[in-house]
């Protein structure tokens, strides 16, 4: 049995499988994606990669099969999922998700046709398991997928306790442990073992704390959105003009299977100002800043086409040009983890009819909702003020 060291984990023990699909391109490429993407702007030390968070969530996906007693043909697919279940992100990650989603339809967890045809497929079918049941497991489908993807998923243990580590930020630190060994199937359904309120309850607490602290902080959102900007620019120019007028731009599957160095050169050549800013760290600055309870609730709706319109509405009421203004609406919180099922007097319950803390985490996420419009650090004011007038904020 092969090893790797982890910062995380300690030693990670890899069987056959894991060894060879290691050493496909699918998976080499993933230590060129940084698991927090523009987070790392905010904090230094956060440069682990999608490789070391892959590695991360196959070791839980064994842990938690052992104590399922689950093995066999069924185990070596999950495994072999739970390493691959990154596969399907682009550049930056969660940061240009919503890019390729647009233009393709695909979420990053369709994984199926990334991997069909290549060197990974070969493997797995070369060590008896079908790429096809492995897409499966990573969309979260059948009994084995809610361990990959689903409310108590390996996938959020392992990134809540590494982006914890190599922030220096103690708060998604959750016992990894029990959560492993507490898991059950009841009906088909993947949940925590009688007693185990307090443990989900933990896993919701790190979440919530890590989206305000690490995940949704300001610097990385607006970075994030100069990024998404840069982005749908390069990918308007493809071959709409000659490299030495700014360059063409790419088509969307050479686009997802870019790392994130290669993502920064090609945005050198459509959005040069944008790309340097971003390289540079001299960010856009924030002209709006505003609470969910401020802002109209047709704003806090508007679609993408919406949100560009509004945006553009913005930069010529400021006298600015359309790429200076940013407008960043995120959608109303939700907790995916509230979901979680927790056996309560030998019942079934979901946690948010478990627990009353989860009440409380619902609040204080609303209460951290901020719509955003970022613009040059000169222009501030004046789009700020274009702003308020547009989406009637008030000033």
């Amino acid at each position: 049995m092969h090893a790797i060291k982890d910062s995380v984990h300690d030693y990670i023990s890899l069987g056959p499988v894991a060894r060879d699909l290691l050493d496909t391109s699918l998976l080499q490429r993933l230590r060129h994606i940084k698991q927090l993407s523009t987070v790392r702007l905010v904090y230094p030390s956060a440069n682990h990669t999608r490789f070391e968070h892959s590695l991360g969530v196959y070791h839980l996906a064994s842990r938690a099969l052992d104590h399922l007693g689950i093995g066999g043909d069924r185990a070596r697919h999950v495994r072999a999922a739970a390493l691959c279940h990154d596969v399907g992100h682009g550049p930056y990650g969660h940061q240009t998700e919503e890019v390729i989603r647009r233009r393709t339809g695909a979420h990053h967890d369709e994984i199926g046709p990334i991997l069909r045809g290549t060197e990974a497929a070969a493997v797995l079918r070369g060590h008896d398991l079908d790429p096809e049941r492995v897409a499966s497991l990573v969309r979260g489908e059948g009994e084995l997928g809610q361990l990959v993807s689903g409310e108590l998923d390996v996938d959020r243990m392992d990134y809540l306790v590494r982006d914890a580590h190599h922030t220096g930020v103690p708060y998604g630190t959750i016992d990894v442990g029990r959560l492993v060994r507490e898991l059950r199937y009841r009906d088909g359904r993947l949940v925590l073992a009688e007693g185990n309120v307090q443990t989900a309850e933990s896993l919701l607490l790190a979440r919530a704390l890590m989206n305000g602290t690490v995940y949704r902080h300001h610097v990385s959102r607006i970075a994030g959105a100069m990024l998404e900007r840069a982005s749908e620019r390069l990918l308007d120019a493809e071959g709409s003009g000659p490299p030495e007028e700014g360059g063409p731009g790419v088509d969307v599957a050479t686009f997802r299977r870019m790392a994130d160095h290669d993502l920064l050169v090609a945005l050198r050549e459509t959005t040069p100002d944008l790309a340097r800013r971003i390289e540079h760290r001299d960010l856009y600055k924030r002209a709006r800043w505003d609470s969910l309870g401020s802002v109209p609730a047709d704003v806090v709706e508007l679609d993408r086409a919406e949100i560009r319109a509004a945006a553009a509405e913005i930069a010529e009421r400021a006298g600015v040009d359309r790429d200076e203004v940013l407008l960043d609406v995120p959608a109303r919180p939700r907790f995916k983890e509230s979901r979680t099922r927790v056996v309560v007097d030998g019942v079934v319950q979901q946690l948010t009819d478990a627990s009353e803390l989860v009440g409380a985490l619902r609040a204080a996420e609303r209460a951290q909702w901020r719509l955003g419009v970022y613009a040059p650090a000169e222009s501030v004011d004046a789009v700020g003020a274009a702003a308020a007038s547009v989406l009637g904020l008030a000033e």
